[in-house]
């Protein structure tokens, strides 16, 4: 059986591509006792609060009517946003160079969080040039890879 993100996914990936927006990610969580499903989504040009209405208003009438979550949930359609996670390879592709934050599970040389730019992308390890040094970090080890605004 499908999971419940994938059977979302395909569900909406039609009423996304209509409002002219791309699906980012889709969140299936439990938080404080309560389940939450997510859309995240992206567009050139950035996700404007109308394009969330659209999507929201669309695609909560094709989940009313599929029903593919048992039990209640609260549903959000939101932007990525500037600083989203990157969690496929594609994502890692469509930002080589760009400024990113890697956070480790454990620390390394005293600190779990390394900002840099995407340098590389293999199997799952990132590398980073953080000034004029080049770090690379195996999958097992980063908690998260996100994009990061510089001022």
């Amino acid at each position: 059986m499908s999971k419940i993100t994938e059977i979302v996914a395909e569900l909406a990936a039609p009423a996304i591509a209509a409002a002219g927006c791309e699906l980012w990610d889709v969140e299936y969580v439990r938080e404080g006792g309560e389940w939450f499903l997510r859309l995240y989504l992206d567009k050139e040009g950035g996700v404007d609060i109308m394009d969330c209405e659209a999507v929201s208003r669309t695609v909560s009438d094709l989940l009313d009517e599929a029903d593919p979550i048992e039990g209640s949930y609260t549903f959000e359609v939101s932007s990525a946003g500037a600083e989203r996670a990157l969690k496929r390879p594609g994502d890692f592709e469509r930002f080589m160079g760009s400024p990113v934050l890697v956070k480790l599970y454990k620390a390394q040389n005293g600190r779990k969080e390394f900002p840099g730019y995407l340098a590389g992308y293999a199997d799952g390890t990132v590398t980073i040039t953080m000034g004029k040094e080049q770090l690379t970090f195996p999958k097992e080890a980063v908690a998260l890879c996100r994009l990061r605004i510089e001022f």
